[in-house]
C-alpha cells in the first residue's frame, strides 16, 4: 500500500497499529472485528495527509468482499474522539489524549477500552533486519519524536500510565456501573432469555469487573498490568487477594465457558442467547464476580 501511494515522502511509513478489544485482549473469536487504531510519527509537513490516505488504503485492503464474505471488520471508532476524530493520528496527540494532557482528553470508558490495548505492529517491524541503529546505540534520554523510533515500547509506557494513574476509586466505581447500565440499555435482551454476552451474568459483567480492577489496582498490583486476556487476570487477582477465595477461578471458569457458547452459536450461525437455566452456574459465578468488586 506505501510503495503505491503518489504523494509518500519517504520510503518507509513512520507508523503503527494499536489493536483494542478482543484483538487486543487476545480473546479474538468467530465473527469478531478488528477494534484497530491508527497513529504516525512523522513531523513532515504533508504527514496527517499522507498517513489518511495510506491507512484508507489499508482498510480498504483487509475489509476486501471475498466468496467466503468480508476478509475483516474493522472499527476505529477507539480513536481519540471516536467517529467525529480523526481517522489516524500523531503518536504525540494520541499520548496527550490518552494521558489527559490539554483540553481535549480521554474519558473513562476509553481508559477502560486502554486496559485491552496492545501495540501490534509498527515502522520497526516493516524494515529489513539491521536497517536502523541497534536499540543499545540510541542514548535512553534521546528525543524520538516524529522518528518512527521504539513506538512499541513508548506506546507500553503511555498505556501503564494510564493504567497506573491515581484514581478515585468510588468515582471509578459509579463511572463505570454507569457505562455498564448504558451498555446493556443498547443490547435489550427479551425476558426468558440469557445473552452470554450482554445479559446480567454475562461476559460483559466480567470484563467491566476487570476493567475496574484493572484501572484501581494496577498502581498497586504490578501483575495486573500485563494484558494477558480476562481469564488469566481474573485469576491473578484473586491470587493477590483482590477478590475473595474461589471468586475469581469461578469466574474466569464462567468466563471460558461463556465464550465457548458463543463461539460454537456463531459457527453454526445461531443466536447467542440460550435459555437462562442451561448457563446457571456461569451466571452465579459472574454475579458473585460482580458483587465482590462493585458491592451491588
Amino acid at each position: 500500500c506505501w510503495s503505491r501511494l503518489k504523494n509518500r515522502h519517504r520510503e518507509s511509513p513512520q507508523f503503527a497499529i494499536i489493536a483494542y478489544g478482543k484483538l487486543g485482549g487476545r480473546e479474538l473469536g468467530y465473527g469478531s472485528d478488528l477494534d484497530i487504531v491508527f497513529v504516525f510519527d512523522d513531523d513532515h509537513e504533508n504527514a496527517p495527509e499522507v498517513y489518511a490516505a495510506f491507512v484508507r488504503k489499508l482498510i480498504n485492503w483487509l475489509t476486501v468482499k471475498t466468496a467466503e464474505g468480508d476478509l475483516f471488520e474493522i472499527d476505529t471508532a477507539l480513536r481519540p474522539n471516536g467517529n467525529s476524530g480523526l481517522l489516524v493520528t500523531s503518536f504525540t496527540a494520541y499520548a496527550n489524549y490518552q494521558q489527559r494532557r490539554g483540553s481535549n482528553t480521554a474519558w473513562t470508558w476509553e481508559h477502560q477500552a486502554m486496559t485491552r490495548a496492545r501495540f501490534v505492529l509498527g515502522s520497526e517491524d516493516l524494515l529489513a533486519p539491521g536497517s536502523l541503529p541497534a536499540a543499545a546505540q540510541v542514548p535512553q534520554d534521546a528525543d524520538l519524536t516524529g522518528t518512527g523510533r521504539d513506538l512499541r515500547r513508548r506506546f507500553d509506557a503511555v498505556r501503564e500510565a494510564v493504567i497506573t494513574a491515581p484514581r478515585d476509586p468510588v468515582a471509578l466505581r459509579d463511572e463505570i456501573v454507569t457505562m455498564r447500565e448504558r451498555v446493556r440499555g443498547a443490547h435489550p435482551v427479551p425476558s426468558g432469555e440469557f445473552d452470554v454476552k450482554h445479559s446480567p451474568g454475562g461476559m460483559v459483567d466480567a470484563e467491566f469487573a476487570m476493567q475496574y480492577l484493572v484501572l484501581s489496582q494496577s498502581a498497586d498490583h504490578p501483575g495486573l498490568r500485563d494484558n494477558l486476556g480476562n481469564i488469566a487476570l481474573l485469576q491473578r487477582a484473586e491470587a493477590t487477594g483482590l477478590l475473595p477465595d474461589g471468586v475469581g477461578a469461578a469466574a474466569a471458569a464462567a468466563y471460558r465457558k461463556l465464550r465457548q457458547v458463543q463461539h460454537r452459536a456463531r459457527l453454526n450461525e445461531m443466536p447467542t442467547r440460550v435459555p437462562p437455566e442451561t448457563l446457571t452456574p456461569e451466571r452465579e459465578a459472574i454475579h458473585a464476580l460482580w458483587w465482590a468488586v462493585f458491592g451491588q
